[in-house]
């Protein structure tokens, strides 16, 4: 595993994004843990979380395209810190644009997208916190379509939770996937946040300790892809 990918695990405890405990998701699932990227808050934290994204961005998808499209509302900051993360660690420069979730009807830039406009031909790689149904993609990809013909190289998550998606039997990266023909990577996902995390201290504490483990492995012997 890449040493980026074991810092942005630590970096995602150490920040109070990734949880373990019982949590109750949108999809009415009780998980074992839970990622809030809203928690990224501070000028260093938000810093480094553009460096990740900008690596994994990096060596999944390569550098050949032109604009970074975070969905609103989390993906927005998203756009903004990869788009300057790409800058200072490749001298790539991109432009970052995001959808609204009110269209402006007044203004120079009135409309339903802010940031950079998008011409036919431009290439877009979309940014978001984590993906657990592909709701948000079904609901942005279209207003992204709709705005000019771009093509899009790949969606980019923090987090893969590997369960299985709205159909029951992928996972929601593999639907969208296939469903849009456009790859989609993760700067880690949980089988690799386990094998890091699993009997190691982080601030004194093991963060996943056997019970935690146990709650994981039963989790996903539900909610998991199955082979």
């Amino acid at each position: 595993m890449e040493q980026y990918k074991q810092d942005f695990i630590t970096f995602m405890v150490e920040s109070d994004v990734l949880k373990f405990g019982e949590f109750t998701l949108k999809s009415g699932r009780t998980s074992p843990f839970f990622m809030n990227a809203g928690a990224y808050v501070t000028g260093e934290q938000l810093k480094r979380l553009g460096e990740y994204y900008a690596r994994a961005i990096h060596d999944n998808f390569g550098l050949d395209f032109d604009i970074v499209f975070g969905p609103a509302y989390k993906g927005i900051p998203l756009s903004v810190v990869t788009a300057i993360a790409l800058f200072e660690l490749y001298g790539k420069e991109v432009r970052y644009c995001s959808n609204r979730k009110e269209v402006k009807d007044h203004g120079a830039d009135a409309g339903n997208l802010l940031g950079a406009e998008l011409h036919d031909g431009d290439r877009v790689v979309m940014v978001e916190d984590v993906t657990t149904s592909g709701k948000s993609i079904d609901e942005t990809y279209p207003i992204l379509k709709a705005a000019a013909d771009v093509e899009v190289k790949g969606l980019i998550v923090s987090l893969n939770r590997m369960e299985v998606g709205k159909g029951g039997v992928v996972t929601a990266q593999q639907e969208i996937q296939e469903k849009y023909g456009f790859p989609v990577a993760s700067i880690v996902d949980m089988a690799e946040v386990t094998e890091v995390l699993y009997n190691h201290e982080i601030d004194g504490r093991v963060v996943i300790d056997d019970a935690t483990k146990a709650a994981l492995d039963a989790y996903y012997e539900q909610y998991g892809v199955k082979a």
